[in-house]
């Protein structure tokens, strides 16, 4: 069904993410879309320069190579070992307890392990390889989603677990100058996802109305009786060109907008053939509701272009913590 005018204009909304019983009194991580939005008028299709994504992605701000304290890997264990499940790195002095929201069939309590003013975010679980099924990756999330209420966190790769709780003191000791710095980087600051869709073949529809050659070689094909191979070849080739030149002006544009609103931004790859923007933008807590009307402004210019907004986040996509572990003797 045809969708009205009024109902494509921007628009943005909070859907609460369900939480533990715990938590129930702290505000919940939200999802916000944008919809579908009108603009004013359409963007000519015209080559875009090389290697132009490049210049407008800023890579992961902060970066963790850790020394190689000796930690024992995850490993499968059999005899029913319980090992340490770590969330996030946080700085705080003082024991925290945060309830039962960690990983496992029942929820785990989850609670803080400290060397000085560091404090890792950890669940007890077995010595095993956690598969990342969708219960065990909410509940990776829900931990560092609740944890970052209060707290600016680092948070670790799915599926990190210790042996024992002085293995992972070993780690903040040994990596506490890089923890330090990385948790100064990112204080005060969330993370925002915007994925950008649009109809591909509306948008074809709209190339070969504006470009003449374009238009001039479908006809010529359609009226063709005889091979129209290589006519179909050169008519591929030019329909790809433009998309890629149509996608990467808007992509461009909505980079540019967001500059000035955001720390730090990063683009990942785009799913399928819909989506032409996948990135994440960092955010300082006192700009996130200028953000938000940023993103709704640019949501209410463009026409055909689909936002789906999430956040805030922790800073999944700009802290990259690599640990290198050896399996103790």
């Amino acid at each position: 069904m045809a969708k009205t005018k009024a109902a494509k204009a921007a628009k943005a909304t909070r859907r609460a993410v369900p939480a533990t019983s715990k938590a129930s009194a702290r505000k919940p991580t939200v999802t916000k879309t944008v919809a579908k939005a009108r603009v004013a008028k359409k963007l000519p299709a015209k080559k875009a320069p090389a290697k132009k994504a490049a210049a407008r992605t800023v890579t992961t701000l902060a970066s963790v190579p850790l020394p190689r304290p000796t930690i024992p890997e995850p490993a499968t264990d059999t005899n029913g070992a319980q090992g340490q499940y770590v969330y996030c790195i946080i700085q705080s002095e003082a024991p925290l307890t945060f309830g039962p929201l960690g990983i496992g069939h029942e929820p785990a309590e989850v609670r803080t392990v400290h060397f000085k003013n560091l404090a890792a975010v950890v669940s007890a679980t077995p010595m095993v390889v956690h598969d990342p099924t969708r219960e065990n990756v909410l509940a990776h999330q829900r931990v560092n989603e609740t944890v970052m209420l209060q707290h600016t966190v680092l948070p670790m790769s799915f599926g990190t677990v210790f042996k024992t709780t002085d293995d992972i003191v070993e780690l903040l000791r040994s990596a506490y100058d890089a923890f330090t710095d990385v948790l100064q980087k990112m204080r005060d600051k969330v993370e925002f996802g915007l994925k950008v869709l649009w109809d591909r073949d509306q948008i074809i529809r709209e190339i070969e109305e504006e470009d003449e050659d374009i238009r001039r070689l479908k006809n010529e094909i359609s009226s063709q009786k005889g091979s129209t191979y290589f006519a179909r070849m050169q008519y591929g080739r030019m329909i790809d060109a433009a998309l890629q030149a149509r996608s990467e002006l808007y992509v461009d544009d909505i980079f540019r907008s967001l500059r000035d609103v955001s720390v730090a931004s990063r683009s990942n790859k785009p799913i399928g053939d819909r989506m032409i923007m996948n990135a994440a933008f960092l955010v300082s807590r006192d700009r996130e509701q200028a953000f938000d009307a940023r993103v709704k402004e640019i949501g209410q210019r463009h026409d055909k272009l689909t936002f789906k907004y999430t956040g805030p986040w922790p800073p999944y996509n700009f802290v990259n913590i690599k640990l290198k572990l050896e399996r103790a003797h």
